[in-house]
């Protein structure tokens, strides 16, 4: 897969979530949608269902200070399909204020050093990067502040920028639970009723007009090719 194959170029999705009927794989879904109706070709990787084993390994780290050391066959294959994307869309449930241990191990193991990092000319130079992390907190929770800076922090300028990446944005996108959730200043947990129904319904469609807004603000922050 290449850049001639689109005008818009290529794109890596990647989920994180064990359940295909979760509202993070129905988010991931119709990103790939948007992104296809922006005109680029892309490549859906679902971590769980391709069964990828997040645990680093010594077959991935033969030599840890050789930026030449070779890699697992699994690695290689996950890289080059990163080397193939002009984009990278990574989507997945908040946890702790961070990625779950499926994508943090995805990263462990193929962002490794000599490929995604240490060398003076990043080999990811110049692609761009989306986080869509879904947080059950609801949008008005205090919360939702600082997680957004401890994803920014953590995601943009620890992985992304460090990676030589050009542009990486963080969405944050709250409300992702059926029964509205926060936690009050004693640290007991608040869990409101569950919606159904139209209401149901009202809330799929703003959570997807969202995304679809964050999505779509990315895109249009790219940088204009020469």
């Amino acid at each position: 897969m290449s850049h001639l194959d689109s005008a818009a170029g290529t794109a890596l999705v990647v989920i994180a979530h064990h359940r295909t009927d979760s509202l993070t794989a129905h988010t991931a879904r119709r990103t790939v949608a948007q992104l296809e109706s922006a005109g680029y070709v892309v490549d859906l990787l679902d971590l769980h269902a391709e069964g990828f084993d997040p645990r680093m390994n010594v077959a991935d780290q033969p030599d840890w200070g050789n930026r030449e050391k070779p890699y697992s066959d699994e690695v290689r294959a996950h890289m080059q399909r990163i080397l193939d994307a002009d984009v990278v869309v990574a989507v997945f449930p908040v946890y702790w204020q961070s990625v779950p241990a499926l994508l943090k191990g995805w990263i462990d193991r193929v962002w490794n050093y000599g490929f995604a990092y240490g060398r003076s000319k990043p080999r990811l130079a110049g692609k761009r990067m989306l986080w869509l992390g879904l947080a059950g907190a609801t949008a008005d929770d205090p919360i939702v502040e600082g997680m957004q800076a401890v994803l920014e922090t953590n995601l943009s300028e620890g992985i992304a920028y460090y990676c030589g990446f050009s542009h990486s944005s963080v969405a944050l996108l709250p409300d992702a639970e059926e029964r509205p959730q926060r936690i009050d200043a004693e640290g007991n947990l608040l869990v409101g009723d569950a919606v159904a129904g139209a209401e149901r319904e009202a809330q799929y469609t703003e959570f997807d007009r969202r995304t679809g807004k964050a999505v779509e603000g990315f895109l249009a922050a790219e940088p204009v090719a020469a």
